[in-house]
């Protein structure tokens, strides 16, 4: 009797053991924990599209994708001439040092964006980014870096259009952006900033139109700027401001701000502007605007009493040019 007891205790022991190795090692074999390939905590996942239910807060997604490819960053360098000591300035000293031509000093850089306008490679920008340039690099969403020559520039409306060049027997096919048409944009509508701010690489923002027609600002001789609240920096400039299906309705132009950085108010030039101002710098190489051949200056509140003007709208002409 005492050796059965004995025997089944060795069994149980021997059971109780195996179960514990079991368990710890190997516990789905028991039933017990999780299933291989289960999560070990219960998270939850989005629904998906076939059963979203309730509100979902808009993407824009697909419009930075479609117009993210056509946006470049311009770098550009200008070599600063070494001013010539004073003494050369003395006939005499020339006489016996020479001339003293004015050397090559250090060189500055800049940065800013460009929207690709063509597939064969010209790029719509700012005059200001690219203005006494002695060389321009555009670097590409595809990770290129190519160089450009500018074909002409608008001081006035501050714009220029570059053209990127070619590796040595390549065909360039570039991603060209589409342009909107200004009759359909209005006040309220949403717009996306795209760029290169402070040179930290490609960056969407997002905001709305504000206004249009903003002018008397003093940036631009022709002023009839897009005002957008879309954050737009130091680098934006050049750069697309484009709307929810990603056509181009503007080049980013300028910032009103007291510290450097974007406090909501950006402004950029109307594609209706900038698309005349290029295709008369791609046909031509200048931009040629219409004059009426008279000077003419506002009427102020001492001329209208002069004249005896019942208010000070109108302008007076002050002269007229010979054949105007």
């Amino acid at each position: 009797m005492r050796r059965l007891w004995l025997i089944f205790a060795q069994t149980v022991t021997l059971g109780v053991a195996i179960l514990f190795v079991v368990s710890t090692l190997k516990p789905e074999w028991l039933g017990k924990g999780p299933l291989l390939g289960a999560s070990i905590v219960a998270l939850r996942e989005p629904a998906t599209a076939a059963g979203e239910q309730g509100h979902v807060a808009p993407s824009y997604r697909e419009a930075a994708q479609k117009a993210l490819p056509s946006v470049v960053h311009i770098f550009t360098s200008q070599k600063i001439k070494a001013r010539r000591h004073p003494l050369f300035d003395d006939p005499a000293f020339r006489h016996f040092f020479g001339d003293g031509e004015e050397g090559d000093g250090p060189s500055s850089s800049s940065l800013g964006s460009g929207v690709i306008v063509s597939p064969s490679g010209y790029v719509l920008t700012n005059f200001h980014v690219v203005e006494a340039a002695d060389q321009i690099e555009i670097a590409l969403s595809d990770g290129r870096n190519l160089n450009a020559r500018v074909v002409g520039s608008d001081p006035e409306s501050d714009l220029a259009v570059l053209q990127i060049i070619a590796a040595h027997g390549e065909t360039l096919v570039l991603p060209a952006i589409t342009l909107a048409r200004m009759d359909d944009v209005v006040v309220g509508d949403v717009t996306l900033a795209i760029g290169n701010p402070f040179g930290v690489g490609q960056t969407v923002t997002m905001g709305i139109i504000s206004a249009l027609g903003r002018s008397h600002l003093g940036i631009n001789t022709f002023e009839n700027f897009i005002q957008t609240d879309a954050a737009i920096n130091p680098g934006n400039s050049g750069g697309a401001l484009v709307d929810s299906r990603g056509n181009l309705i503007g080049i980013n132009t300028a910032i009103y701000s007291r510290s450097g950085g974007s406090l909501g108010i950006g402004f950029a030039i109307p594609i209706s502007i900038a698309r005349n101002v290029m295709e008369q710098i791609i046909q031509t190489g200048t931009v040629t605007r219409g004059w009426i051949g008279v000077e003419a200056q506002e009427i102020t509140v001492d001329l209208a009493e002069s004249f005896g003007l019942p208010d000070t709208r109108g302008a007076l002409i002050a002269g007229v040019m010979r054949g105007g």
